[in-house]
C-alpha cells in the first residue's frame, strides 16, 4: 500500500456524553466523559492505517506530560512523528459535548501552540511519500508547504482539507490536485446548495477534483473532466457518535484515489466508511484489523 504523510493538526479532546444538548445557561449532568486524542490530520491518519497504509504525520506537538495521551495513541498506530515539531506548551484541547438525542457533537477548541510553517516543511525529505494530505489552517503557509511540494515533487499528489474559512486560505486552491470543502465553507462563501458552490471553485482551482460534503444527503463532486457526480449518506441503524466523520471521509477518499477509482466509486467509498464510522463510539477497529 502507500506511504501517506498528513500535515496538521493533533489535539486532545474532552468528550462529554449528554442525552442531548443543553440550552444556553442550562446546567446538565454529563453520563460519561472521555479523554481521548483526535485532530483532524491525526484521524486521518488512524483511519488509513486501518486501511492498510503506512503513515506520518507533520505537525506541532507540545512537550510536556499533557501530551502523553496523543504520543501514546499515534504510536499505538504506528504513525511516523519524524516530521513533527516539539514546543513547550500544553496541546490543542478541544471540549466536545456529544448529545446521545441526535449523534451530534459541538466542539469549543483552545490552542496556543504555533502553526506547523513552511519552514517546518521545508525540512522533510518527499522522496518516499505517495500521497500528502493538508488540513488547511494557516493560509499563506499551506501556500509554501503546496508550491514547495510541487517544486521538488510536482509527480506527488496532494489533497486539501477546507473545513473552515481562513485568511488566505484560497490562494492554495489553483495548486491542489484534490479539494475538500465542508457545506460549513460553502455557506460562509454565500452558497446553500453544492452544484453552484462546486462551480464558482472551479474558477479558483481549474485542474483540481472538487468535493463537498452535504451532512444528511451525503456527498458531490465535480471532476476535472467538469462532470458533476453525487453519493448518499449511509447512516448506520444508529448514530452513536459523529466525532470524527468527516475525518474518516477524508481517509476513505484518499484510499479510493490511491486505489485508481473514479470519483464516483470514490464518494460512494468515502460516505460508506463515514456512516460506518458514525454507527460507533471512536475510530478504533474501524476498518477491520488494519496491518
Amino acid at each position: 500500500m502507500a506511504r501517506i504523510l498528513a500535515i496538521g493538526t493533533a489535539t486532545l479532546d474532552l468528550i462529554f456524553t449528554l442525552a442531548r444538548y443543553p440550552d444556553e445557561d442550562a446546567e446538565l449532568r454529563a453520563s460519561g466523559l472521555c479523554i481521548s486524542p483526535g485532530g483532524n490530520a491525526a484521524n486521518t491518519l488512524i483511519v488509513l492505517g486501518q486501511l492498510g497504509h503506512t503513515c506520518a504525520f507533520g505537525g506541532v506537538l507540545a512537550d510536556g506530560p499533557e501530551a502523553t495521551p496523543i504520543l501514546e495513541r499515534l504510536a499505538r498506530h504506528q504513525i511516523d512523528l519524524t516530521a513533527c515539531r516539539a514546543v513547550r506548551g500544553r496541546p490543542p484541547t478541544s471540549c466536545v459535548l456529544l448529545s446521545l438525542e441526535g449523534g451530534s457533537r459541538t466542539i469549543v477548541h483552545y490552542r496556543d501552540l504555533p502553526e506547523y510553517s513552511g519552514d517546518d516543511f521545508g525540512r522533510i525529505d518527499l522522496a518516499s511519500f505517495d500521497w500528502v494530505h493538508f488540513e488547511a489552517r494557516d493560509g499563506p503557509e499551506t501556500v509554501r508547504m503546496i508550491r514547495r511540494l510541487r517544486e521538488s515533487r510536482p509527480d506527488l499528489p496532494c489533497s486539501v482539507e477546507v473545513e473552515k474559512p481562513r485568511p488566505g486560505i484560497e490562494a492554495v486552491f489553483a495548486d491542489a490536485m484534490l479539494l475538500i470543502f465542508s457545506r460549513a465553507y460553502a455557506g460562509h462563501r454565500g452558497f446553500d446548495a453544492p452544484h453552484p458552490f462546486l462551480l464558482r471553485m472551479r474558477e479558483q482551482a481549474p485542474h483540481a477534483d472538487l468535493i463537498v460534503t452535504w451532512g444528511k444527503e451525503g456527498a458531490y463532486g465535480l471532476d476535472s473532466r467538469g462532470a458533476i457526480h453525487h453519493s448518499p449518506a449511509y447512516p448506520p441503524v444508529e448514530v452513536k457518535d459523529t466525532l470524527g466523520a468527516g475525518d474518516t471521509f477524508n481517509a476513505g477518499l484518499i484510499d479510493a484515489y490511491l486505489k485508481s477509482l473514479g470519483l464516483a466509486e470514490a464518494l460512494s467509498q468515502a460516505c460508506r466508511l463515514s456512516g460506518k464510522k458514525c454507527g460507533q463510539i471512536g475510530l478504533e477497529g474501524l476498518a477491520g484489523k488494519g496491518r
